[in-house]
């Protein structure tokens, strides 16, 4: 099976203050890896690495075939096409309706063909059960609407990993547990490697996977 995320002896800092030393291990195509840990523990330093946002100080991260330490920031969107983020907050457009919201995902990553990205849309949509919303703006879903409508925008340009911070910090038991089956059966079904950082200890027990735990400046397994 192949690794989709490598980190060997990688260390990371924000404003020159060391946050993770000496983090080592791999995810590989269709495996789900939770990261736990306190506030304040690395986990979001971590994600932010992996999706290019901070620089690593040492060591190696090769994230989808990218190697992170020699990547530029001007080629930072070729490494976007082939992830897939999902916020806590959601982070969607909230002046666009649901359409356009994932209408312009995919033109900033390089769709061109209309017919096509309507098509792909529809399918992404029918997937988190949001096909009858496409005229809908983000303020008239559901907490757990916003969030299945940011796991639609994170797949659709089919990802060979999804980041996921706190995907169900904000909702409720019941829709935590939708949010965490569609992620788990997109590493099932589609092969897709989902590194996800939670507080859902919960859900941890319903959906068992590997666990890292982050914990005096380092990762290691639960």
């Amino acid at each position: 099976m192949s690794a989709v995320l490598e980190c060997h002896h990688l260390n990371l800092a924000q404003n020159k203050k060391p946050i993770l030393q000496d983090v080592n291990f791999s995810l590989n195509a269709g495996e789900l890896v939770y990261l736990i840990g306190k506030t304040g523990s690395g986990k979001s330093t971590l994600l932010k690495a992996i999706y290019g946002e901070i620089k690593p100080t040492s060591g190696s991260l090769i994230v989808a075939g990218t190697d992170m330490l020699k990547l530029k920031k001007s080629k930072l969107y070729l490494l976007k096409r082939r992830i897939g983020i999902v916020f806590q907050d959601h982070n969607l457009l909230m002046d666009r309706n649901v359409y356009d919201n994932l209408f312009f995902v995919l033109k900033s990553t390089g769709w061109k063909n209309r017919a096509k990205m309507e098509e792909r849309i529809s399918e992404v949509l029918t997937k988190v059960g949001l096909s009858s919303k496409l005229s809908d703006m983000p303020y008239e879903l559901s907490g757990g609407e916003q969030q299945r409508l940011g796991i639609a925008r994170a797949m659709l340009n089919e990802p060979v990993l999804i980041i996921a911070d706190e995907p169900t910090g904000n909702l409720d038991p019941e829709t935590s547990s939708n949010v965490f089956e569609l992620l788990t059966n997109l590493a099932k079904e589609k092969g897709t490697a989902i590194i996800l950082a939670t507080h859902d200890f919960k859900m941890i027990e319903n959906h068992p996977s590997k666990i890292l735990v982050c914990r005096d400046g380092s990762i290691k397994d639960a």
